[in-house]
């Protein structure tokens, strides 16, 4: 499986885990993460901003991809 190589990456991993409260849905699907809180919580944990700019929007898709996959087969 995927691992981060680096501290970035790993601070970057370990804010992931923090953001499930900070969805964007719409009824039916979800869309994505609040950038801005997401941004502001790394900040407050001391994570680069350009290992967030880099990283989080590249897992923010497969999180959304997976997400709106698992309902889908919910919703038959």
């Amino acid at each position: 499986m995927n691992q981060p190589s680096t501290f970035e990456g790993w601070q970057v991993w370990d804010l992931v885990g923090r953001l499930g409260g900070q969805l964007r849905v719409l009824p039916g699907a979800v869309i994505g993460w609040d950038m801005s809180a997401a941004f502001a919580l790394g900040d407050a944990l001391g994570i680069p901003p350009l290992a967030m700019a880099e990283l989080l929007p590249v897992v923010e898709a497969v999180m959304v991809a997976k997400l709106n996959e698992q309902m889908d087969h919910s919703n038959g």
